[in-house]
């Protein structure tokens, strides 16, 4: 396979493995409702790069000004979704080199995880701005480590596998290492009342929640796996807020709280008619 068949195919790879680690993240499909902005911002970056230079300075100070533009354009999400996204932009900038996977794969995936943490983590504009800063320099050091591991004789092609098997590796990582946050937020929101002691293992465990979890319907759990994992979020990203941000975080929070109610309320009705009907026919 020729070096630009074989970046193709990596490209494709990558995409695939990406869109399922994604899915396994959040049960859905909704990178690709983000990717468009980030696809075409790596595009622009890949064709300045090929009538540029590909030095990792140069790749590195790219990606994290894509990271940025998609920062301000791009819906808020979490540093992991960040990573995603960041990587995306880093794959499309190396359509038009046909060269470079993994340095671009590197530079994007931390510019976009330091980007939007600084946006999730930091609440003064000024020290993001130092965020954004040390992720410039962190993007340029990771563009840079495939040169320095391709100096030790493997070769490049094995780097790129390496990079496209990592990235989707440290989603499916991700989701076991937020499991614990997941479980102590929804643990809260049963205390609340909000949804049912039964549900918080099934829906806050990274295996169990893709099934039904005890619910009457798979698809109907999921979706509130969905819902009430976006309730941890948000109250997660509340406390990192301005007081005024964070009370129309609230507003959403409350919002959130009222469809996973109403969802486990149709579900209870759901089970029990079936349970009915299970004995009406015995």
């Amino acid at each position: 396979m020729g070096p630009t068949a074989f970046t193709l195919a990596a490209i494709a790879a990558f995409l695939l493995a990406v869109t399922a680690a994604h899915w396994f993240k959040s049960l859905g499909f909704e990178l690709w409702r983000d990717a468009m902005t980030p696809l075409v911002a790596g595009l622009i970056c890949g064709a300045i790069l090929r009538f540029t230079t590909t030095n990792a300075i140069v790749v590195g100070i790219l990606l994290t000004v894509a990271a940025l533009y998609v920062r301000l354009t791009g819906r808020e999400s979490e540093a992991a979704d960040g990573m995603v996204l960041g990587a995306l932009t880093g794959a499309a900038a190396a359509i038009p080199l046909m060269a470079h996977l993994a340095e671009c794969i590197l530079a994007g995936a931390v510019a976009g995880y330091g980007i939007t943490f600084a946006l999730t983590h930091v609440r003064d504009k000024m020290r993001q701005f130092v965020v954004d800063a040390i992720t410039a320099a962190a993007a340029i050091g990771a563009a840079y480590v495939p040169t320095l591991v391709a100096r030790t004789g493997l070769a490049p092609r094995w780097i790129d596998v390496a990079v496209v098997a990592a990235i989707p590796l440290l989603v499916v990582i991700t989701v076991f290492k937020q499991s614990t946050s997941i479980r102590a937020e929804l643990r809260h929101e049963a205390s609340l009342g909000v949804i049912d002691d039964a549900d918080v293992r099934p829906t806050a465990h990274p295996l169990l929640r893709i099934g039904r979890g005890g619910w009457h319907d798979a698809e109907a759990h999921r979706e509130f796996v969905r819902v009430a994992s976006k309730i941890a979020l948000r109250k997660r990203q509340q406390r990192y807020r301005p007081d005024d941000t964070a009370r129309l975080y609230q507003v959403e929070i409350i919002k959130l709280r009222m469809q996973v109610q109403e969802m486990s309320r149709i579900d209870r009705a759901m089970r029990s008619h079936a349970e009915t009907v299970q004995l009406n026919r015995e």
